[in-house]
C-alpha cells in the first residue's frame, strides 16, 4: 500500500507518481516510488548508480522497452500517462514534458544538421514551419547562450563541443514549451566550469518560463543550490525527501548522511573522507528487511525484518528508517555551512 502523506499526495500537483513499480524479467527494480512535482518547482533526485533514478522517469514517460512491466500511476495535470495511447504520449512528450539525456553526443542524430533536428520539434509541437523555424531556432540558441547562433543552425553535432551540444539539447527540450523539464545527469560529461554554466542556465530558464525542473544526479553538490526539494533514492526506493536546506543542515536517513560524509568540505581543514562501504544491492538478490542495512553503521536486528516505509519526521520531511531522527555528524554540519544552505 502506498503511504499517504503530503510529500507524495497528488492533490494540487502538476505531476504525481504513485506506487510506481518496474520489473525486468520477473525482477523488481523499482519498488513502489511515490513523488509529486508542483508547478515551477525544482526537484532533485539523487543516489548512487543503480538506485533507480533514471528508470523512474523513463518509466513515467513510457520510454522503457516493451519487456519492462510497469505498474502504478503517473498523472500529469490529472491525465494518466501509464498505459496511455501512443499518439497521446507523442503529444505529451516534448510538448508537456521534455527530457535532457545524459550524453548529448548520443542523443543527437550525427547525420542531421542541428537546425533540422530542432525544427522537427518546433513543427510537431508548436506548428512552426518554413522560414519561421530558423528564426525560432536562433531565438532558442540565444536563450541557452549558444554563441554564433545563426551559424549553428547548419552545423552538425560533431562540429560542436560537449558543452555546446548540451546547450543544443536544452534548446531542443525548450522548443516544445514544456511544463516539466527532466534533466538526467546533464553535466556528467562536462568540466566544472561548463557544469556551473549549465546549472545556472537551467535555473534561469526555470524562473523565466515558470516550468518545473527535475534534476537527476548522483552528486548532492550539484542539486544543493539548484533544487527546492530533494528526494534520495536507494535500491529502487525513496528513502528520504526534504526541502534542500533542511536536507543539508540535518539529514535524517543514514544513507543521506553517508552521501554527505563522503563529500569534501568546500571550506575549512581537510580531513579523511568517510566512504559508504559496499555497493547498492542487486535487485535479484535483495537483502531481507531494509535494503541499506548491510551497509549501515546504525543497523539493528529490527532492520532485517521488514523494509521501513516513509514516515513523517518533521513538517515537510519524510524518511524510511527505523532510527528516524538520527542526527548528522560534525562533518556533515561543516559541509552544510560551507555550502551556505
Amino acid at each position: 500500500m502506498a503511504p499517504a502523506f503530503p510529500a507524495t499526495s497528488s492533490s494540487g500537483s502538476l505531476l504525481s507518481i504513485e506506487a510506481l513499480t518496474v520489473d525486468f524479467g520477473g525482477v523488481r527494480v523499482l519498488q513502489g516510488v511515490d513523488l509529486t512535482l508542483a508547478r515551477g518547482e525544482a526537484l532533485g533526485i539523487v543516489g548512487e548508480s543503480g538506485s533507480g533514478k533514471s528508470v523512474t522517469w523513463l518509466a513515467a514517460l513510457g520510454l522503457l522497452p516493451k519487456t519492462a512491466m510497469v505498474g502504478g500511476s503517473v498523472r500529469l495535470d490529472g491525465r494518466q500517462l501509464l498505459r496511455a495511447a501512443p499518439a497521446d504520449l507523442d503529444r505529451i512528450r516534448g510538448g508537456h514534458v521534455a527530457m535532457i539525456f545524459q550524453d548529448p553526443s548520443s542523443a543527437l542524430n550525427p547525420v542531421l544538421r542541428i537546425g533540422r533536428q530542432i525544427g522537427e520539434v518546433l513543427t510537431r509541437h508548436q506548428g512552426v514551419s518554413g522560414s519561421s523555424i530558423r528564426a525560432e531556432t536562433k531565438r532558442l540558441f540565444d536563450l541557452v547562450g549558444l554563441p554564433d547562433a545563426a551559424r549553428r543552425f547548419d552545423a552538425y553535432p560533431h562540429e560542436l563541443s560537449g558543452g555546446q551540444n548540451q546547450r543544443v539539447m536544452i534548446a531542443m527540450a525548450l522548443a516544445g514549451k514544456p511544463d516539466v523539464l527532466v534533466a538526467d545527469e546533464p553535466t556528467t560529461a562536462l568540466d566544472a566550469t561548463i557544469q556551473a554554466q549549465i546549472l545556472d542556465l537551467l535555473t534561469t530558464i526555470r524562473r523565466e518560463t515558470g516550468m518545473a525542473l527535475v534534476l537527476i544526479s548522483h552528486d548532492l553538490g550539484v542539486v544543493s543550490e539548484t533544487c527546492d526539494r530533494i528526494a534520495v533514492m536507494y535500491a529502487g526506493r525513496i528513502v528520504e525527501t526534504a526541502p534542500s536546506g533542511s536536507m543539508f543542515a540535518n539529514p535524517h536517513h543514514p544513507y543521506t548522511q553517508g552521501l554527505l560524509a563522503a563529500l569534501p568540505p568546500f571550506e575549512g581543514a581537510l580531513h579523511r573522507l568517510l566512504p559508504i562501504e559496499g555497493q547498492v544491492p542487486d535487485p535479484a538478490n535483495m537483502p531481507p528487511g531494509c535494503p541499506f542495512a548491510p551497509r549501515c553503521s546504525q543497523r539493528s536486528n529490527a532492520c532485517e525484518t521488514a523494509a521501513p516505509q516513509l514516515i513523517a519526521t518533521e513538517a515537510g520531511r519524510f524518511s524510511a528508517c527505523i532510527s528516524g531522527l538520527a542526527a548528522g555528524n560534525r562533518h556533515i554540519r561543516k559541509f552544510s555551512e560551507s555550502m551556505h544552505v
